[in-house]
């Protein structure tokens, strides 16, 4: 793992008997002028979810986000942000997560227990259709 969050949050996914793969799936995409590889922290195989954590969300972090969500719209990739209510710069009255909702992400915020219950209701959701 590349980060204590990144851990944190497998010993969840385990805890909770979730089944993810780490960084397995690599997804192309081009950054103007060059083609790159993406690798979600994580993939919830079972729902098809990928789950990037971040702890810090920089403005290439952004950008890279929007080019691979615009050239992947079928996949799925959930941000876990370990603080959302952060502002995206100093003096911005844009959070990671408002950023994120405008992004057109799904997006979650980590608490004391993990992750939070939605993710449940949702993997739930998604082995019930």
């Amino acid at each position: 793992m590349r980060s204590k969050f990144e851990e944190r949050v497998a010993r969840t996914l385990k805890k909770l008997k979730i089944p993810f793969n780490y960084e397995s799936t690599k997804l192309k995409f081009t950054q103007p002028e060059k083609k790159r590889v993406y690798k979600p922290d994580f993939e919830l195989p079972e729902t098809g979810i990928f789950v990037e954590c971040k702890g810090r969300l920089t403005a290439d972090d952004r950008r890279k986000l929007e080019w691979v969500k615009a050239q992947h719209p079928d996949v799925c990739i959930v941000l876990l942000f370990q603080k959302a209510d952060n502002a995206i710069r100093k003096g911005s009255k844009t959070t990671y997560g408002d950023w994120a909702t405008k992004a057109g992400f799904d997006w979650s915020d980590w608490d004391d227990e993990g992750l939070k219950q939605e993710w449940i209701i949702k993997r739930e959701n998604n082995n019930n259709s």
